[in-house]
Order: C-alpha cells, then structure tokens, then sequence
C-alpha cells in the first residue's frame, strides 16, 4: 500500500527500504521452504533466508528515540574510529614482527599456548589482540621473562642461540610499552570519541530539532488531516500544536502566538501543513517576526512548489487578527452609540411625562370652582383663565414665587391665599 500511495519516494525512506528487504526475505523463506520438499533445496539456504525474519526486531529502534540516538552515535563515530583501528594496526604490526624476531622459540607455558604464541604472523597477531584488553598479559609475560632453567632449556639448537629460553630484558620494555599503548592509550581514544560524540547527538536533540522532531510532526498531522488534503480547519489550529510533542509543541493558550507566526490561511479557513510547520520552526529557533515590513501578505505566498494546485492564501493568521480586533472595536462602538441613544430617549421620554403630571396636578387644586365675571378654563389654577396664557392682569399685583400666576388685588387683598 506504501509503494502504492507513495510511488518511487517510497525508496527514498530508509525505513521503507529495510521494511522491504526484510518482507522479501520472508517471502523467499517461504518460498524455499516448499521447495526443499518439491526440488530438494538445501535446507542451509532455508535457514539463511529465516534469519533475517529477526531483522524484524530492529523495528523498535525507530520507536526508542534512545537508541536511535547510540546508532547515531556510532554512524557519526565510524570515520574517526576506523583512523584509530587503522592506527591499532600499524602498533601492532610493529610489535608482532618484534615478537616474532625475539620470542618465536619461547617454551609454551602460562600465557603462551599452541595458538597463543609469537610463531607465525597471525598467532602473535591473536596474542598482541589479548594482550591489547590486558586479558592474560601476565601469563605471556612469565612465559617471556622464563630465561632460566629448569623452566627452559639454553641447550636446544634452535635459531634463536637461547634455546627456547626467554629474555626479560628485552620482555619487559616490550610487553609494559605494548600495554601502555594499546590499553591505556589507543582504546581509550575510541572510548572518548564515542562520548564525544554522543554527547554532541545529545546537545543536538536538546537544541535543535532532528529527523525525528519531523516524523513526530507528520504522525500528528496524519490524525488530524486522514484524508491527505494536506490542510487542516484554522479552528484545528490550537488542538493540533498543542497535541505535539517537545520541542515543537505549543501548550494552550497559544492564540497570541500562532497569531504571531502569521501563518497564511488559504480559501474556506484551511491552513497548510507546511506553513504551520514553518512557523512552528521559526517560534523554536527564536526567529518569528511579526513587524509588517518582514511579515508581508505576499511573502509566504512565493513558495508555492512544495503546495497543492489548490493553496490559494487569502489571509494569514495575524491580519485575520487585525480584522477581528477591528470588528469588536466596531461593534462596541455602534453599542455604545445605541445605549447612548436608548438612554437619551428615555430621560426625554421621562422629563415629558413629569411635566405631564406637573400641569396635571396643579389644574386639578380647585376642581370646579368660578369666580363671578370670568369664565372657566380646564387645567387652569385660576377659573375663566388658561395657565400657560395668564402673565399678569391690569390692574392686579404679580406676586413671584406664587403657586398661582395672580395672587394679590390692589388694597393688599388676595383672591386666593398662598397655598
């Protein structure tokens, strides 16, 4: 199903690759099972093929993000490792055709054994491989230093004109040098470089983001985004970085800063998965601007190789901002205004109903009641005289203050007296 969603990309996936070998494999095992029955195949080519069925186990490398760290540890110390064992070689290709030059004829006893001796090329070889771990360089170091009788015998005519005795003079500066070399120095040194190295892979994860930051980002993304559109809702925005893992991940709240990295959202509200990851570099490394110079509309849109024929941006996340902020800046103020209105309409409303009452109540002091020679007028606190009409009467005082417009005669008599 790979190979036929992902066509020849597939290959380009190192996993992809391995996961392939290894079904193959399997296949061919199976295959030859039946035919071991059918065609008498050897059963050694069977069993070849079943060995790489534990292939299979390496699978877990790719979920221990641990371990995937040490492999790459050990990748990236490969090249320095092989100039250091190439190294180890030359020391002890020197030392081997030493040995071999002083102690080929030594009797065979503590360290030195049929196949542990100086004799040929590949057994002194073998023994300086030991001796390099200080695995049993004591015993070949008695077995070298044995240059007295009875523990040899000078007699013996061989080439060496020591018989198979020893010489701890020359064994001695020999075996301690060696040691100190090849033990204390040289594996050492691959010990070092391998620290080295790890701890750089572990400075790398902890301040920079990894292969595996990316395959974290896409896992994510395939349950959000099932189908393959390569978009997302902007309303998914929020619950997709938040659901990531460190150190790409952006917990909630995190509206002002996905407003910030001034993602483009393209037609019907969808935003892209390489935009979104864009940003989302860009937040990590510290380097998202969001100044109108460096943050224009039209910049993010120039990268439209890696994009579906349907990415057509309309907006980014913080002009979308800029319009909300400007409607709710809007919508309160044509609130406000409405509440403004409301609220003069009813002091209006009010002050015409006071009054309203006020005339009311003051035409209704002396209900039916006529004085001789004037006539009647409703409302008016004065019979036969409208209120809103009456300033002052010839001949009558005006007094101010007077509940009634004329209150007092001439001769200091009042028609009504003040309430």
């Amino acid at each position: 199903m790979k190979i036929i969603a992902l066509n020849f990309k597939y290959f380009t996936i190192p996993w992809n690759v391995f996961d392939f070998i290894i079904v193959i494999a399997s296949i061919t095992g199976q295959v030859l099972e039946k035919m071991t029955i059918t065609f008498l195949v050897n059963p050694t080519l069977l069993r070849v093929a079943r060995i790489a069925r534990i292939g299979r186990l390496l699978r877990l490398v790719k979920a221990a993000k641990g371990i995937r760290t040490l492999l790459f540890t050990l990748a990236a110390s490969m090249p320095a490792l092989f100039n250091i064992g190439l190294l180890l070689f030359i020391i002890m290709f020197v030392y081997s055709i030493f040995g071999m030059s002083f102690f080929a004829y030594v009797r065979k006893s503590a360290g030195v054994t049929d196949l542990f001796n100086f004799e040929t090329f590949p057994n002194s070889m073998i023994i300086l491989f030991q001796m390099c771990t200080t695995a049993g360089w004591s015993g070949v170091f008695q077995a070298l230093t044995n240059d007295q009788p009875p523990d040899c015998d000078p007699a013996l005519d061989l080439p060496s004109n020591k018989g198979d005795c020893g010489d701890s003079t020359i064994a001695t500066p020999f075996l301690v040098s060696y040691v100190i070399i090849t033990s204390f120095i040289m594996v050492n040194m691959y010990i070092a470089i391998i620290l080295e190295n790890f701890s750089q892979a572990q400075e790398d994860v902890q301040r920079g983001l990894t292969e595996d930051d990316y395959d974290m980002y896409y896992e994510k993304w395939q349950r959000f985004d099932p189908l393959g559109s390569q978009f997302i809702q902007y309303d998914q925005l929020s619950n997709f970085v938040d659901s990531l893992k460190p150190p790409l991940r952006i917990q909630k709240p995190n509206h002002s800063l996905l407003v910030a990295m001034n993602i483009p959202i393209c037609e019907q509200d969808r935003v892209h998965y390489i935009d979104i990851l864009d940003g989302l570099i860009k937040s990590f490394f510290s380097t998202c601007d969001i100044s109108i110079s460096s943050s224009e509309f039209h910049a993010p849109i120039d990268i439209k190789k890696d994009r579906p024929k349907d990415y057509r941006p309309i907006t980014t996340t913080l002009r979308r901002q800029r319009e909300l902020h400007l409607c709710r800046i809007g919508l309160k103020a044509f609130r406000t205004n409405v509440e403004r209105r409301r609220h003069e309409r009813k002091n209006r409303e009010s002050m015409l109903v006071d009054m309203h009452r006020t005339r009311d109540s003051r035409g209704s002091l002396f209900p039916g009641s006529v004085i001789p020679g004037f006539g009647h007028s409703r409302g008016s606190a004065i019979p036969g005289v409208s209120y809103s009409r009456v300033r002052s009467f010839s001949g009558f005082g005006h007094s101010r203050g007077s509940v009634f417009p004329v209150s007092v005669v001439p001769g200091g008599q009042s028609i009504f007296p003040p309430l």
